[in-house]
């Protein structure tokens, strides 16, 4: 389904009854990579899933899309949809959204969980990453793509995932140039946001890969060890939602049946 935007179009997907659960996926992504985890929660939840500006079936709206101005495109198809109070999950760059409407929504959230992502800002060793990856892009952004996709796994789990990498990248190949720009160029400058884990009421949930090449789960876990926040770690890399898709869909179910 499409919803007209400020110009442009968002597309979403909506299926399913009972707690509206709203599936955010990462960077040079789309809504299609939650078809496994979607057909499992549809069972016990109305499921959400949503294109991000630039992103799949959605346009963009500028040189830049802050993780703010996605989360207001989130808020308007929840709005068109009639949806109060949602659990939010979302796949790192997806998860940075859900924070920024969490912040931005807070009386909307019913809970909140993290796949892969971090409230934490990007160091500045980060931000240089991201300059770099933005000339890269500029310079050839298939060639970006192909590399940057596959660089999320695990090492061993390249082999292993070869099909789904393949799959993962056609996919990726239809973001416009346009849309990977505006997305680096928001999460580069996306505040700290580690406030939402220690003080809101709801409940909330951080999912992570021991072997996640772009993330410091270890200092992610010690800045969460005295909050009410439930933090997972899986063995593998980035992309938990496959290289660890039958644990996260049941470790999500159990959260989901508490909210």
């Amino acid at each position: 389904m499409e919803l007209a935007y400020k110009g442009t179009q968002i597309f979403y997907t909506d299926e399913g009854k009972g707690t509206a659960v709203i599936l955010l996926h990462g960077f040079l992504e789309n809504s299609s990579i939650w078809e496994g985890l979607k057909s499992h929660l549809v069972e016990r939840n109305r499921v959400v899933c949503i294109d991000l500006l630039g992103h799949g079936a959605t346009g963009c709206l500028g040189y830049m899309h802050t993780m703010t101005m996605m989360a207001e495109a989130v808020k308007a198809v929840l709005d068109h949809l009639r949806l109060r109070k949602v659990v939010l999950a979302g796949h790192s760059m997806g998860g940075y959204v859900a924070l920024a409407f969490a912040e931005m929504y807070a009386d909307h959230v019913k809970g909140l969980a993290l796949v892969n992502s971090t409230p934490l800002p990007d160091s500045d060793e980060k931000k240089r990453n991201r300059d770099r990856a933005i000339a890269a892009v500029k310079q050839n952004h298939k060639s970006f793509i192909r590399v940057a996709v596959a660089n999320l796994f695990r090492p061993k789990n390249r082999k292993i995932f070869a099909r789904e990498i393949g799959v993962l990248k056609k996919e990726a190949l239809k973001t416009p140039l346009q849309g990977i720009v505006a997305a680096l160029e928001g999460m580069k400058i996306r505040p700290d946001r580690e406030v939402l884990m220690h003080f809101t009421p709801y409940p909330k949930m951080v999912v992570l890969g021991k072997k996640d090449p772009v993330m410091d789960v270890e200092l992610l876990r010690n800045r969460l060890k005295y909050t009410d926040v439930e933090v997972v770690v899986y063995p593998d890399g980035h992309m938990s939602y496959l290289e660890n898709s039958a644990v996260l869909q049941q470790d999500l179910g159990i959260w989901l049946k508490k909210i």
